[in-house]
C-alpha cells in the first residue's frame, strides 16, 4: 500500500510517502510559512523526486487533530480535496498517537504534549509493550498541574514528545517526577508518524479508511472564535 501523510497541526509542516511500512521520503519544514502555502506544494515536490504519481497513492493520511487550529483544518482539507479528486479513501489519526509512534521507547510512559495555550496542553499517555503502542487514555487538553499531579502516580520515568515537551519536562521535573525530553529526531510530530498511526489504524480496523466526506477535524477545545461569540 503507497500511502501520502500530512502534518501540520503545529508551526512545522510535513508530508511522507510510506509504501507497505517502509518510508520512501519524508519533507520536512519548519519555515514559519502558512502551511496552505507550503503542504500541497511540499507533497508535489516529494512525489515527483520519488517518480511516483499521484494515481498510484492507495491511502491519504492526515493528522485530524488536536494541534493549532487553522494547521489542523489546512491538512484536513488537503487531505480530503485530495482523497476527493483521486476517489481513494483517507485515514485520519490523532496528533498525538502519531507523535507516540515514532519514539519506539520502551520502559517509559511516552507524554506527547503540545502547547494549547491558556494554560493548558493536549495530551494523552501512552506505553509500548511487545512491540505494540499501547494508549493509556484519551486525547484531552489538560494542565500542567493537573498532569503533575496525575505524574505522582505513575511507576515509570516519563518521556515528553511534542512542541510542549520543553514545559511539560520542565514542570514535572520541579514536582520531583523523573522526567526527560525525547531526542530530537523523535520529539517533533512529522508526517511519518501520522503515515504509522494511519498504517496501525487500518490494520487494526479496515473501516478505519473512510470517504473523503467522512473525515473531520478533531480541536477538542471551541476555538477563540467560537468562545468570543459565546461571551
Amino acid at each position: 500500500m503507497l500511502i501520502l501523510a500530512f502534518e501540520s497541526s503545529s508551526k512545522p509542516a510535513s508530508v511522507a510517502v510510506c509504501k507497505d511500512g517502509e518510508l520512501l521520503g519524508l519533507y520536512y519544514q519548519n519555515s514559519g510559512l502558512t502551511h496552505s502555502r507550503t503542504l500541497l506544494a511540499m507533497a508535489e515536490s516529494l512525489l515527483k523526486n520519488l517518480e511516483l504519481r499521484a494515481a498510484e497513492i492507495d491511502l491519504i493520511a492526515v493528522s485530524r487533530g488536536p494541534g493549532s487550529f487553522t494547521g489542523v483544518r489546512i491538512g484536513v482539507s488537503a487531505a480530503k480535496g485530495l482523497a476527493w479528486g483521486l476517489e481513494i479513501p483517507v485515514c485520519g489519526v490523532s496528533t498525538l498517537e502519531a507523535m507516540a509512534r515514532q519514539a519506539p521507547e520502551p520502559g517509559y510512559i511516552l507524554c506527547p504534549a503540545m502547547d494549547a495555550r491558556r494554560g493548558q496542553i493536549y495530551n494523552a499517555l501512552f506505553e509500548w509493550k511487545n512491540n505494540a503502542l499501547e494508549r493509556l487514555n484519551e486525547d484531552r487538553a489538560i494542565t500542567l498541574e493537573e498532569l503533575a499531579t496525575e505524574a505522582e502516580t505513575w511507576s515509570k520515568p516519563i518521556m515528553a514528545i511534542g512542541d510542549g515537551a520543553a514545559i511539560c519536562h520542565e514542570r514535572l521535573k520541579k514536582a520531583g517526577i523523573n522526567s526527560r525530553i525525547a531526542p530530537e529526531l523523535q520529539r517533533w510530530q512529522t508526517a511519518y508518524g501520522v503515515a504509522a498511526a494511519a498504517i496501525a489504524a487500518t490494520a487494526a480496523n479496515p473501516g478505519a479508511a473512510t470517504a473523503a466526506a467522512e473525515l473531520e477535524p478533531t480541536y477538542l477545545r471551541p476555538s477563540q472564535a467560537e468562545r468570543n461569540l459565546k461571551g
